[in-house]
């Protein structure tokens, strides 16, 4: 083969989603409409904090790169989906496909990893407020924005190591929107049991650890807050519902995916929109909706335009 590994199959063929021409023109619009949501809402919140210098804090720092994050992650699928839900043939080279595969778990767990440091930032902010500039400095928070790309990339390496030297002579028909190791092992000539096991106890252990890590965090800021105010809660769970809610958002489609990696039925794909086009778009509405300061960022950025 001319691909990356030896192998016979030059190409994958992706089935997407089976339905009439209605439902494939509906979807199109809709994913069209999302995938410019989430450049436009991402790209806003990431200008916002770099323009307002009431917004150069180590949260809304962290928050911008989530914001960068989520465009990448959604440009690894979503105007590929777009493209081909009105083709006849939909089909993508081997080395394309390892590519887009090694990014969406490069980036899907930098998302991880960042979620983790912004729960941190809040532990910081809430449970040791004297300390808080001084815990996260602004060394402290690059640091924490490279190991989080850097656990990212660790992670899409040590499964993108296995997948790439198995040997591929056919069938080449992936049964989803895009390449992902679990499905793409399923492709191997050869016996991928022991692959199988590591793609998923790899993928499994990442997303289970970084959501179990999260749930203990915000546990922790709950109660101690809860010791603090006898028994007042409001003003922690105002400050991390907006955390909260994008955790589920993005957590629920990947314990699905990758906690049954090698499913019979077609749910998954529904899932991959979610975790590709739905909570990326949602995230900037959520913090926006929810975030006084962001609100009041908008007013500022707002009058000065007025007023130029």
């Amino acid at each position: 083969m001319d691909g990356l590994n030896g192998s016979v199959v030059s190409e994958f063929v992706l089935l997407g989603l089976s339905g009439s021409w209605e439902t494939k023109v509906f979807l199109t619009l809709t994913l069209s409409l999302l995938y410019l949501g989430i450049i436009l809402g991402n790209l806003f919140i990431v200008f916002l904090v770099i323009v307002d210098s009431h917004l150069h804090t180590p949260m809304y720092f962290l928050l911008a790169n989530l914001s960068f994050n989520d465009i990448g992650v959604s440009s690894t699928a979503v105007p590929r989906m777009i493209s081909d839900l009105l083709k006849e043939h939909r089909v993508i080279s081997f080395q394309s496909c390892m590519i887009q595969t090694y990014f969406i778990h490069a980036l899907g767990g930098t998302e991880m990893v960042l979620l983790i440091t912004m729960a941190f930032d809040r532990y910081a902010a809430i449970c040791k407020p004297l300390h808080y500039l001084t815990i996260m400095s602004p060394k402290t928070c690059v640091l924490l924005i490279v190991m989080s790309w850097v656990m990212g990339v660790i992670h899409a390496m040590s499964q993108f190591s296995f997948v790439i030297n198995l040997p591929f002579c056919g069938p080449n028909e992936i049964d989803s929107f895009c390449c992902d190791f679990p499905r793409i092992i399923q492709l191997a000539c050869s016996d991928t049991a022991m692959f199988e096991f590591v793609i998923a106890a790899n993928s499994g252990f990442i997303t289970i650890g970084t959501f179990l890590l999260l749930l203990l965090s915000y546990v922790f800021i709950l109660v101690t807050v809860w010791k603090r105010s006898s028994g007042d809660l409001s003003k922690a769970l105002g400050t991390l519902s907006a955390h909260i809610t994008v955790v589920v958002l993005f957590y629920t489609p990947c314990i699905f995916i990758y906690m049954w990696p090698f499913p019979t039925s077609s749910v998954d794909k529904y899932m991959f929109i979610i975790d590709f086009a739905i909570t990326p778009a949602l995230n900037p509405v959520i913090y926006t909706l929810r975030n006084k300061d962001i609100k009041l960022a908008i007013q500022r950025l707002s009058k000065r335009g007025r007023s130029s």
